[in-house]
């Protein structure tokens, strides 16, 4: 559990569970988004300093827009699924980029927030992304400059769902062949992303293992395959915290009870 702090304060937003046969050796999503920031703060160049909340979306929304930045998890669900809750979620972005909130979008957020803001999402014709992708950095924003610039980096991947279209006033960061749209960008405020920065090689082991026989032979192989390729997963914490916290340069760390 976190705490409230008077610096940053960053929601989670559950877009859903991990299953249950995973759960205690994994953890659930919050509990992978919090050990991605708690990871990155440790390690990041000025010594940061930040609470969290999560709030399980398909139940329930935040009360008030008191937050600095919202984070959207994965999800098994489709954004184009006739669900109340992810129509709410939507409605609930809207407000929160009119209060010029920060968003992260992984996975499911990348897709949702292309969706429901001007762009088209839908299954791939390729089937299943899984295992570790490498992704080309077509553009450099700010958040993501350094005194040594990568021009492509690694993620784990699991999706059947892509963003076919960019939503308005979008712009591509990232982007692979198999995924042409992997990261955009939406003005100063929104941050997306196609991969995985907050998994881990076991638990993308373990759930290529469980929809093997959805993923089929080969996809699966390969996907197992490609697990021995390294992930550049603390660099991709980094951009996500240098997004954050871009217009506030003031000393923060992640405060847990």
């Amino acid at each position: 559990m976190c705490i409230r702090d008077s610096h940053y304060r960053w929601a989670i937003l559950q877009a859903d569970s991990v299953l249950d046969n995973f759960r205690e050796q994994h953890g659930d999503y919050p509990k992978m988004f919090e050990d991605m920031i708690d990871e990155g703060i440790a390690s990041h160049k000025s010594k940061l300093r930040a609470s969290l909340q999560t709030f399980d979306v398909r139940f329930e929304l935040p009360d008030f827009l008191d937050c600095d930045g919202y984070l959207v998890t994965g999800s098994r669900h489709s954004v184009y699924e006739d669900l109340d809750w992810i129509v709410a979620l939507a409605g609930f972005l809207k407000r929160a980029l009119e209060a010029q909130k920060k968003i992260v979008g992984i996975c499911f957020g990348h897709q949702l927030l292309a969706h429901f803001f001007g762009g088209r999402v839908g299954p791939c014709s390729s089937g299943w992304a899984v295992g570790v992708r490498e992704t080309d950095l077509v553009r450099i924003p700010t958040w993501l400059e350094s005194e040594n610039p990568c021009q492509s980096f690694n993620l784990l991947s699991s999706h059947k769902d892509q963003v076919e279209e960019l939503p308005d006033e979008a712009t591509i960061f990232a982007s692979n062949d198999f995924c042409p749209i992997s990261g955009f960008t939406m003005g100063e405020n929104v941050m997306t992303l196609q991969g995985h920065p907050e998994f881990s090689k076991e638990y993308a082991r373990a759930l290529m293992d469980y929809r093997q026989d959805i993923l089929g032979i080969d996809s699966h192989a390969r996907g197992v395959t490609s697990l021995e390729q390294p992930i550049h997963r603390s660099e991709v914490i980094s951009w996500i915290l240098n997004f954050l916290t871009e217009d506030h340069p003031e000393n923060l760390s992640l405060i847990h009870i």
